[in-house]
C-alpha cells in the first residue's frame, strides 16, 4: 500500500469514528452531521491533508447566540366546537353548509339521509301501540287475579273457621245433650218397668180373691214385660251412641277441621302464585312496552340529531381540512358523501385565538418548557411574524409518529400566539422557533468540533504546529453551534474534525478504530455497472448486521490483500458519489460548517 492509499484509509477511519461519536453527543443535528460529510468530501480530494500537512480549523467565536429549536406545524384554533354525525350507522350528506361560511346560533350546517330512519319509525309506531294494548290487559288481568285470589282465600278461611265451630259446637252441646237424652231414656224406662211391677203384684191379689178377669191379669203381665224390654232398649242406645256414634262423629269434626285448613293452604298458594304469574306478565308488558317506546324515541332523536345546527356563532371549517394526515381515505367533505358514526364533520371555532400545533422531537425535548417565547411564520403570510408561547408540552409520544415510525419520538405542543392576525386561517402550515435562549455575549464553537472523551466535551485546539485536546463545559446547542461556557478563549483555532485517540473513546468507537474501517450502514450497497462489486466485495448489508464485536473479530481476521480490497470498496464508492456529483440526502454545505471563522467574526450566533 503506497503512502497516498495510507493516507486516504487512515483518514476514512478517523472520519467513521467521528461520526460514531458526533452521535453520542446531545442533539447532534443532521446539519452537523452534513458538515462532516462535506469535510470528508474534501478529505477524500485531499491527500496531502491525509498525511497532516493541512487541518480544517474554525476559531472561538464571541457575540450574540440564539439558542432555539425550529419545527414545522399547523394552525389551529384554540377553541372550537367539534361537531360529528350522531346517526348510526353509514348514511349520505343530503346538505352542507359552504366552507368558510359565518353562521349564527341555530344555523342548519349539515342535513344527513334520514329516509331509512322515517320508514322504521312508522312501523315502531305500530309496535308501540301494540304494546301498549298488551300491557293494559296484563295490568287489569293482574288486578283480577288479585282480587279473585282474596276472594278465595276469604271462603277458604271462613270454611276452615266453620268445622273449628262445629266440633266446638259438638263437644260442648250436641254431645252433652245426646247423652243425658239416652240416660233419660233408661231412668224413664226403669220407672215404668217398677209401676208395672206393682200393677202386676196388685193385679195377682185381686186376681186370687176374684175381683179381676183372667184377661186383665194378662195385660198387666204383658205391661211389665214391654216395660222390661224398653228399658233394655234404653242401655243398648247409651251403649251405641257412647262405643260408636261420639267417636266417629268426634273423628268427622276433627277431620272436617284439617281438610279445611288444607283447603285454605291450598287456595293460599294457588292465590299467590296467580298473582305473581300475573305481575310478572305485567312486567313483563309493561318492559316491553317501554322498550318500545324507548327505540321509537331514539328514532325520533337519530331523526332529529340528521339535521346538525350550529350551537354557537362561528367560521365553518370542515373537519377534512387541514386534518393532517398521510395517505388517509378521507375525502374532501361534500354532498352525496358517505359518512360513519362519530366521523368529525364541521369544527366551529368559537373565538379568534390561534395557536400552533407543532411536533418537538425526544433530542429537543429538554429545551422545550411552558412560557418559553415562540416566532412563529406562517408560509401563506409571508413576511409577517407572529409571536407566542409554550403553552402546552405533551406527556407521552404522538402515537401516529410512533405507529408510522417506531423510531421517531416527538410530542405535540401548543404554541398559543398573541393578537389576532388578518388572514390567519385554521390549517395552515407554518414554522415555529421556540427560543430556548438569547444570550448577547457568549463564545460558541461548531457543534461538529466537540466530542466526547472519556465522558467530558472535548475539542482539540490548534496551538501553532501543535493540537492539543481541551475538556470544556457546554451548554445548549442551535444544531450548528454549541454554547461554550469554560475551558476556550475567544479566537483560539478548534479542529472542525478532531482526531480520536485509541484508548479514549468509548467501545463502540475503539472498535472501529482497530478495525480501521468505516461502520458498514453508511456505506450504500454496491448497484449494478458499479466499478467496485468486483469479485470478493463485502455485502455491506451482512456485515451491518453483527455486533461490534463480531465485526472487530472479523476485521481482525482479514488478510492484508483483504483489507485492501475493503478500503478500495467503500472508500472507491463515497470518491465515486463525491466525482459524481451526487451528495447523500442532507449532505449540502451547512453554513457555518467552513464559515464557522466568519460567522464568529461576525457575530452571527442564531438558528436562523
Amino acid at each position: 500500500m503506497n503512502t497516498k492509499q495510507d493516507g486516504r484509509a487512515r483518514h476514512r477511519s478517523a472520519i467513521k469514528r467521528l461520526l460514531a461519536v458526533t452521535g453520542r453527543f446531545p442533539r447532534a443535528s443532521v446539519a452537523a452531521v452534513t458538515a462532516i460529510v462535506v469535510i470528508a468530501a474534501i478529505w477524500a480530494f485531499n491527500p496531502e491533508g491525509a498525511s497532516g500537512e493541512a487541518v480544517l480549523t474554525a476559531p472561538v467565536g464571541r457575540g450574540p447566540l440564539v439558542i432555539s429549536v425550529i419545527e414545522a406545524g399547523t394552525i389551529q384554533s384554540r377553541e372550537r366546537v367539534v361537531l360529528k354525525s350522531e346517526v348510526e350507522g353509514r348514511t349520505t350528506v343530503l346538505y352542507i353548509i359552504p366552507e368558510g361560511t359565518h353562521v349564527e346560533p341555530g344555523d342548519l350546517l349539515v342535513e344527513l339521509d334520514a329516509s331509512g330512519l322515517e320508514d322504521r319509525k312508522t312501523s315502531q309506531d305500530i309496535s308501540v301501540i301494540k304494546a301498549e294494548a298488551a300491557f293494559i290487559q296484563a295490568r287489569e288481568n293482574y288486578e283480577v287475579t288479585k282480587s279473585q285470589g282474596e276472594s278465595d282465600v276469604s271462603k277458604a278461611e271462613l270454611a276452615y273457621a266453620f268445622a273449628q265451630q262445629d266440633l266446638e259446637k259438638y263437644l260442648k252441646g250436641e254431645y252433652p245433650r245426646e247423652l243425658q237424652k239416652a240416660q233419660a231414656d233408661i231412668n224413664l224406662a226403669e220407672e215404668e218397668l217398677e209401676r208395672a211391677k206393682e200393677e202386676l203384684k196388685w193385679s195377682e191379689q185381686l186376681a186370687a180373691e176374684k175381683y179381676i178377669t183372667e184377661t186383665e191379669l194378662t195385660a198387666d203381665r204383658l205391661a211389665k214385660t214391654r216395660a222390661e224390654l224398653n228399658r233394655e232398649q234404653a242401655k243398648l242406645a247409651l251403649q251405641l251412641f257412647e262405643d260408636y256414634a261420639y267417636p266417629r262423629q268426634l273423628d268427622q269434626l276433627e277431620s272436617d277441621i284439617e281438610q279445611t285448613e288444607m283447603a285454605l293452604e291450598r287456595t293460599q298458594r294457588k292465590a299467590s302464585a296467580d298473582k305473581v304469574q300475573a305481575d310478572a306478565n305485567r312486567k313483563a308488558k309493561e318492559s316491553e312496552y317501554k322498550q318500545q317506546e324507548a327505540q321509537l324515541q331514539k328514532l325520533v332523536s337519530q331523526i332529529a340529531k340528521s339535521r346538525i345546527k350550529a350551537p354557537v356563532a362561528g367560521m365553518v371549517v370542515y373537519a377534512t381540512t387541514g386534518s393532517g394526515r398521510r395517505g388517509g381515505n378521507d375525502e374532501p367533505l361534500d354532498e352525496g358523501q358517505e359518512v360513519r358514526e362519530r366521523q368529525e364533520l364541521i369544527h366551529l371555532p368559537t373565538a379568534d385565538s390561534m395557536m400552533a400545533e407543532i411536533k418537538v422531537q425526544e433530542s429537543s425535548l429538554r429545551k422545550v418548557v411552558v412560557g418559553l417565547p415562540v416566532r412563529v411564520t406562517v408560509d401563506a403570510l409571508p413576511g409577517k411574524t407572529i409571536w407566542g408561547r409554550v403553552a402546552k408540552v405533551g406527556l407521552l409520544p404522538d402515537s401516529q409518529s410512533v405507529w408510522l415510525n417506531p423510531d421517531l419520538k416527538v410530542y405535540s405542543t401548543q404554541v398559543h400566539l398573541e393578537g389576532g392576525i388578518d388572514g390567519l386561517r385554521p390549517g395552515m402550515s407554518c414554522r415555529a422557533e421556540i427560543i430556548v435562549q438569547q444570550l448577547d455575549d457568549a463564545l460558541y464553537v461548531p457543534v461538529q468540533s466537540v466530542i466526547q472523551v472519556k465522558g467530558k466535551p472535548t475539542v482539540y485546539v490548534r496551538d501553532g504546529a501543535d493540537i492539543r485536546p481541551q475538556e470544556i463545559e457546554v451548554g445548549y446547542d442551535n444544531d450548528r453551534f454549541i454554547h461554550v461556557t469554560a475551558g476556550l478563549s475567544e479566537g483560539a483555532e478548534v479542529l472542525l474534525t478532531p482526531p480520536l485517540a485509541a484508548g479514549e473513546i468509548t467501545t463502540q468507537e475503539q472498535t472501529i478504530a482497530e478495525a480501521d474501517m468505516p461502520e458498514i450502514p453508511v456505506a450504500a450497497p454496491p448497484t449494478p455497472g458499479d466499478d467496485t462489486a468486483q469479485e470478493g466485495a463485502i455485502d455491506p448489508s451482512r456485515l451491518s448486521e453483527m455486533t461490534p464485536e463480531e465485526r472487530r473479530e472479523y476485521f481482525q481476521n482479514l488478510s492484508e490483500e483483504d483489507r485492501q480490497k475493503l478500503r478500495e470498496q467503500f472508500g472507491g464508492r463515497r470518491r465515486g458519489e463525491g466525482e459524481g456529483g451526487s451528495r447523500p440526502e442532507g449532505g449540502s454545505r451547512p453554513e457555518g460548517a467552513g464559515q464557522g471563522g466568519r460567522r464568529a467574526a461576525s457575530g452571527e450566533g442564531d438558528s436562523e
